[in-house]
């Protein structure tokens, strides 16, 4: 199960695809569909146990493809039951992937680019640089070689990287854990974020059916940018009217993800301005525990004083949460393990 960079994959591959594979091979039609089967739904390792395909056209089979999966090469166990992954690219690199169970629940939360461009304040990633995209096949490499795979209830595309800024190859993984010859999850079971693309986010809501969540952080424009130079490129305010026109009154959601700085962006006036630009759209609020980032000067806000805010924002018609802080003892936020991997350092 190495991954064979020089090789194609086919783990990523829609059914499309191996279609036009397996018709350039010579193979019939219908193998383009055991294929399938074999890869996405018995999620088998090797081209060799694809026993309905004859040993000629297997071989043949691996003459030209690989499997594309790979094994996490690390992984940190927190005492809640948190599991952060460490998983090699194609290219080479290192993605971070959380498996997060609760109850019958249980939410693996992946990665979606080698670093980033946007660059957060208080993002470990957006210390790394850009370093690529990744492809459907590492995306997917995430889930399919995952150990828990099969306990697995919800997807969120919220780890390393600006989901929108690699949209095709997000659609493309979206595409296939949705298809009927695949996993054939309901789109409503993924959720993908976004710190506000421009013109990526429009294609993104008018090409797929899965939630999104908007990191907004702070609801002023001008402080915004402090933190979050994407700002510049897709205003919060242009997010929000974008937004307001799609419907998230039924099955689809939206929300936003807030960071809650204590005195920086959890005072009565960013309350207010959070109820003001969200009126008229159907939504939520995440409130999200700051976790602490190497030499970055913030500081998270009590447990009481986030109460107060979330208490405001719903007694003002915002449905309002805190997210339960998960895998604290381990490293929690995006990008500490796999810096602390490039680096070189003990883990």
């Amino acid at each position: 199960m190495e991954m064979e960079a020089s090789e194609k994959s086919l783990l990523g591959m829609n059914l499309y695809e191996l279609q036009e594979a397996v018709k350039e091979l010579g193979m019939p039609k219908f193998t383009a569909k055991q294929i399938a089967d074999w890869v996405y739904v018995q999620k088998v390792n090797s081209i060799d146990e694809m026993t309905n395909i004859s040993k000629k056209n297997r071989e043949l089979l691996s003459q030209h493809y690989c499997m594309g999966k790979a094994p996490f090469l690390d992984r940190q166990v927190s005492v809640d039951g948190t599991i952060k992954y460490l998983f090699p690219t194609r290219s080479g690199k290192f993605v971070e992937t959380v498996f997060i169970p609760d109850g019958e629940r249980a939410t693996l939360c992946v990665s979606s680019q080698v670093g980033c461009k946007m660059n957060c304040l208080f993002c470990e990633t957006g210390k790394q640089g850009f370093q690529g995209h990744l492809p459907a096949s590492d995306i997917l490499n995430q889930i399919y070689s995952l150990p828990e795979v099969e306990r697995l209830t919800n997807i969120v595309y919220m780890g390393q990287g600006e989901p929108m800024d690699n949209l095709d190859n997000v659609l493309k993984s979206t595409e296939i854990l949705t298809a009927d010859y695949a996993m054939a999850w309901s789109p409503k079971r993924i959720t993908v974020s976004s710190v506000g693309v421009k013109d990526k986010l429009k294609r993104f809501l008018e090409e797929s059916d899965c939630h999104v969540a908007i990191s907004m952080h702070n609801p002023f424009p001008e402080e915004r940018k402090e933190i979050m130079p994407a700002e510049r490129g897709m205003s919060i305010v242009d997010v929000v009217d974008l937004l307001k026109n799609y419907d998230f009154s039924h099955q689809r959601r939206v929300s936003f993800e807030y960071i809650v700085f204590d005195g920086m962006n959890n005072t009565p006036r960013h309350a207010k301005e959070i109820i003001r630009l969200t009126k008229g759209l159907e939504c939520r609020v995440n409130l999200i525990r700051w976790h602490t980032i190497p030499n970055v000067d913030l500081h998270g806000a009590s447990v009481e004083k986030m109460e107060e805010f979330r208490n405001y924002l719903t007694q003002h018609g915002v449905f309002t949460t805190i997210r339960a802080s998960r895998g604290q003892d381990i490293f929690a936020a995006c990008g500490l393990l796999s810096t602390a991997k490039r680096n070189g350092e003990d883990i």
